[in-house]
C-alpha cells in the first residue's frame, strides 16, 4: 500500500463534512473496496453518503454509522457492526475533532473539557483498540493508521488550552504506538501522525495564521497527509514553519520563545475565533 487504497477497506471518523469528507472522497476515487463513514451528525452524514455512493457508481461500497465518539459504548457497538458486515478495516483515519476557543476558566468541565478530551484524545485510542488486533492478525496485509492531531499539540496556545492538551495527548500516544509496532515486528501496520496548522474548513473560523504560517486549503492538506499515510511516514507537519517552531521551542529558553512567538503573532491566532457549531 504505497500509492492508493484500491481494494482496501477504509474507515474514517468525522466523515460527514470538512476534512473527513475529503478523505472519504479520496478513498472512493482511488477505488477502495469499502469506505465506512462515522459521524454523529445524521443529516450531514446522510447527504455525504448519498453523494459518495453516486460518485462511486457501485465500484466502491460506501457505508455509514451514527457514532457518538464521546461514548465508549457507541464506539464498541459500531465497531462490532463493521467487523460483522465488512470485516476489519485496512486503513483507519482518526480524523474527528472538536474545538472551543476560550480561556481555560471559561470552559465548562462537563460540556467542554470532558467532551473535547473524549472526542479528540480518547476516541482515537478507543477506535484504534477496536481494530488494531484485526490488523495484527493479518501480517501479510498492509494496514495504515492515520491520527490527525494539530500543530496546537506542539505549541502552547492561549485560548485553546484544552484543545491543545487533547492534541498533545494524541501526538504522544500516536507516535508511541508507532514505536511499539516497529519494535514488536508488526511491520505491516504503519502509523502516521498529522499535525497541520490552521485549515480553511470553518472549524477555526475567525482564527488567523501567524507569520510564515498561512491558513491552508483543505485539498492541499488532504493530499499531503494522504500520501504520507500511504507511504507509511511517521509524521507530517504542515506547513514547514510548524517544524521550525517545534525546533525553536526545544532550543530557546521559554521567555525568549515567548518573545519570538509574540512578535510572530503565534499567541494571537485565536483572538477573533468564532468557529462553527
Amino acid at each position: 500500500m504505497t500509492r492508493t487504497v484500491a481494494g482496501a477497506t477504509v474507515l474514517i471518523t468525522g466523515a460527514a463534512m470538512g476534512m473527513g469528507r475529503l478523505y472519504a472522497e479520496r478513498a472512493v476515487r482511488e477505488g477502495a473496496r469499502h469506505v465506512i463513514l462515522w459521524d454523529h451528525d445524521r443529516p450531514a452524514l446522510a447527504a455525504t453518503l448519498a453523494e459518495l455512493r453516486a460518485a462511486a457508481s457501485g465500484a466502491t461500497a460506501v457505508h455509514s454509522h451514527i457514532v457518538d465518539l464521546s461514548d465508549l459504548g457507541s464506539i464498541a457497538q459500531a465497531a462490532q457492526k463493521v467487523r460483522k458486515d465488512v470485516g476489519n478495516p485496512d486503513v483507519l483515519v482518526n480524523n474527528a475533532g472538536i474545538v472551543r476557543g476560550a480561556l481555560f476558566w471559561e470552559h465548562d468541565n462537563g460540556a467542554d473539557t470532558r467532551t473535547i478530551m473524549q472526542v479528540n484524545a480518547l476516541a482515537p485510542m478507543y477506535v484504534t483498540r477496536e481494530f488494531l488486533p484485526g490488523m495484527l492478525a493479518r501480517p501479510y496485509r498492509a494496514a495504515r493508521i492515520l491520527n490527525v492531531a494539530s500543530a496546537a499539540g506542539m505549541l502552547s496556545q492561549p485560548r485553546m488550552s484544552v484543545y491543545a492538551a487533547s492534541k498533545w495527548a494524541v501526538i504522544g500516544w500516536s507516535d508511541s504506538l508507532r514505536l511499539e509496532l516497529e519494535r514488536e515486528d508488526h511491520g505491516n501496520v504503519k502509523v502516521t501522525t498529522a499535525a497541520p496548522s490552521f485549515i480553511s474548513t470553518g472549524m477555526f473560523e475567525g482564527a488567523r495564521g501567524p507569520m510564515l504560517t498561512p491558513v491552508m486549503t483543505p485539498d492541499y492538506v488532504v493530499d499531503r497527509v494522504w500520501r504520507a499515510m500511504l507511504a507509511g511516514r511517521p509524521s507530517v507537519l504542515l506547513p514547514w514553519s510548524v517544524g521550525l517552531a517545534r525546533v525553536l521551542t526545544g532550543v530557546l529558553p521559554v521567555r525568549v520563545w515567548d518573545a519570538v512567538a509574540g512578535r510572530m503573532g503565534v499567541y494571537d491566532t485565536m483572538n477573533d475565533f468564532t468557529g462553527r457549531d
